[in-house]
């Protein structure tokens, strides 16, 4: 094997390049050294007729209910996604976020994480709801804890300290969420017996 060939040598960093050889062994390379050759060069120059545009900014999707946008922007892209539309509270609070708040700033984010938590709890809702309502116990893998090593798989990771937070962070809503209804149970109750 030559030094040419190799790609790690102890020597000078810059070696002349033989590029009839590289083109030669190498199947396209060097396939962009000319503009000329380059596949992409035509669309770097600015030729409308060639494109078959024929407009400026083209056509915008038609908007069926009022879309949210940054306050930072003067009008929607032509193109927006409908896939998710805003609903309920959740939609309310994250209309007030890109209502009031530019994206630069935290009440902008904060909001929209907000919303976010509105939604989940909007969610869990509508499955109690539903004839199939979501099982935090089967759902959240508190069950594979103890079924697949679920302690003996967290040994040697990093972020064993914050660990102790999983039980909190999964179980505590759910806690919460029994804790109000029992409560506003109890304050029915209460009022029923006056």
């Amino acid at each position: 094997m030559t030094d040419a060939e190799t790609p790690y040598v102890a020597g000078p960093a810059r070696r002349p390049v033989d590029r009839d050889a590289l083109r030669a062994r190498i199947p396209g390379w060097g396939a962009d050294l000319d503009p000329a050759d380059r596949p992409s060069y035509p669309r770097e120059v600015y030729d409308p007729a060639a494109t078959g545009a024929h407009w400026d900014l083209p056509d915008a999707q038609p908007e069926l209910r009022p879309r949210e946008r940054s306050v930072e922007h003067a009008r929607l892209t032509p193109v927006f996604g409908t896939s998710a539309p805003l609903h309920g509270a959740s939609g309310a609070v994250r209309r007030l976020a890109y209502r009031r708040f530019s994206e630069g700033r935290a009440a902008h984010w904060f909001l929209l994480l907000l919303g976010d938590r509105v939604d989940a709890v909007e969610s869990h809702v509508r499955s109690l709801a539903s004839r199939r309502p979501d099982d935090p116990v089967t759902e959240t893998g508190v069950l594979a804890e103890a079924r697949a090593h679920g302690i003996a798989s967290r040994r040697g990771r990093v972020d064993v300290r914050h660990q102790v937070l999983d039980p909190v962070v999964v179980a505590g809503p759910w806690v919460a969420a029994v804790g109000a209804g029992a409560w506003a149970v109890r304050a029915l109750v209460r009022r029923a017996r006056r």
